[in-house]
């Protein structure tokens, strides 16, 4: 098995470059998936954010009332850090169950773990490579605005929320420019999986994976 991350800031095209090495043959675990997994009705974590958050951030159906927690959390470090506390290892545990059954199934599955929030986390970065999709702010602002519905404030309060563009370089193996038209993008994409197949090929049996 070869692991790899693949993170980038809001807007930065991580789903396009996800669903790209999906079709080339990857596995990906997402964590917003698990996120989402993690919150679902009835499950402890959703109890837990209840008790610490209030009813308030549950729909009548008892779902989680999203955009009313975001609002709680949001420019709130230590209620961001209390929520992380709750969702976080739930995921770990999701992501750990999820990697067992594909290595089950192919113990040489290349498995792509797209971790949107990498830098911010404090994941041991314990994988063959990190990938960063990699666009600058004033690109990515633009897209939020246009394809999310994003207000320029409010798309701009999101990014400066996050790590910063120098930060996400400097634990990169591989940036993917995302900035360039899609096409480039794409054979980006395909080059550096191209060359990450050959290292898969020479890859021992037993391989370490961070979560």
């Amino acid at each position: 098995m070869v692991t790899i991350a693949l993170t980038g800031g809001i807007g930065s095209g991580k789903t396009t470059i996800a669903k790209r090495l999906e079709e080339l043959g990857g596995v990906i675990l997402d964590a917003d998936v698990f996120a989402r997994e993690a919150v679902a009705i009835g499950s402890p974590a959703l109890r837990q954010i209840e008790a610490r958050f209030g009813h308030g951030v549950i729909l009548d159906d008892g779902a989680l009332d999203r955009p009313a927690l975001g609002a709680l959390v949001f420019g709130d470090d230590e209620a961001r850090g209390v929520l992380n506390d709750i969702v976080h290892p739930e995921v770990r545990r999701l992501t750990g169950e999820r990697l067992e059954e594909v290595l089950r199934d192919d113990p040489a599955a290349l498995v792509v773990h797209v971790i949107p929030l990498l830098v911010e986390s404090t994941s041991n970065y314990d994988y063959e490579e990190i990938w960063v999709a990699d666009a600058p702010a004033a690109v990515r602002e633009e897209r939020l605005v246009e394809s999310r519905g994003m207000s320029l404030a409010e798309a701009r309060a999101r990014i400066a929320s996050q790590a910063s563009d120098e930060e996400r370089r400097k634990i990169a193996d591989v940036l993917i420019d995302t900035s360039a038209p899609l096409d480039q993008t794409l054979e980006q994409v395909d080059e550096e999986w191209r060359r990450l197949a050959a290292v898969a090929l020479r890859a021992p049996e037993t391989q370490t994976y961070g979560v």
